[in-house]
């Protein structure tokens, strides 16, 4: 089985990662693979974050590297947090403030539709960049269902699932997820 180096220390993300690649490739870590410093995000777009995040570890490492941008775009909102998510209230992986932030930002809003957006990319050491793209639809509910998952999880309830992603088992979140998606885009053009 060959090995892949994701550039991410999310424990939600590297967890997804290796379920989702377990039949095709073993996931390791930028941090396993000796890189220890954090990539800043500063693309305006999910496209550019995962390219420079995907890069950056390349060449520091000298092999191919996937990375994945991800983030919850709210209807109401404009698509934001967006590229935001992870940082939407002001610190980066603040999961409880930015749901916080979030329902606040959602107070009288009846229109909630949302949907969680992935771009997954793939960098050679060649220089070679294979794009997979997925999302995931659904609304941001009044108030937290359940405590699986992480991130926006337990606010966002799945037009496909019926259900919170907070109570949704691993195995059904991933089977509809934005990061699933986007991964078995990319796997068709690898």
């Amino acid at each position: 089985m060959k090995t892949i180096v994701l550039a991410s220390n999310n424990k939600g993300k590297i967890k997804e990662f290796r379920q989702l690649f377990k039949n095709d490739y073993e996931i390791i870590t930028m941090s396993e693979a000796g890189f220890l410093d954090d990539v800043e995000e500063t693309g305006e777009t999910f496209y550019e974050n995962a390219l420079l995040k995907a890069k950056t570890v390349s060449e520091a490492l000298g092999v191919a590297v996937i990375s994945d941008d991800s983030g919850l775009m709210v209807e109401a909102l404009d698509g934001a947090p967006g590229v935001f998510s992870a940082r939407y209230a002001g610190s980066h992986g603040n999961d409880a403030d930015n749901k916080k932030l979030l329902l606040k930002n959602l107070q009288g809003v009846t229109d909630r539709r949302a949907k969680f957006h992935s771009t997954v990319l793939f960098y050679d050491i060649d220089g070679t960049i294979i794009v997979g793209n997925g999302e995931t639809h659904g609304e941001i509910m009044l108030e937290e269902v359940g405590t699986n998952g992480f991130g926006y999880d337990a606010l966002f309830f799945s037009y496909d699932l019926q259900k919170s992603f907070g109570v949704a088992t691993s195995e059904e979140k991933n089977s509809v997820s934005h990061r699933n998606r986007a991964i078995r885009d990319l796997l068709g053009k690898l």
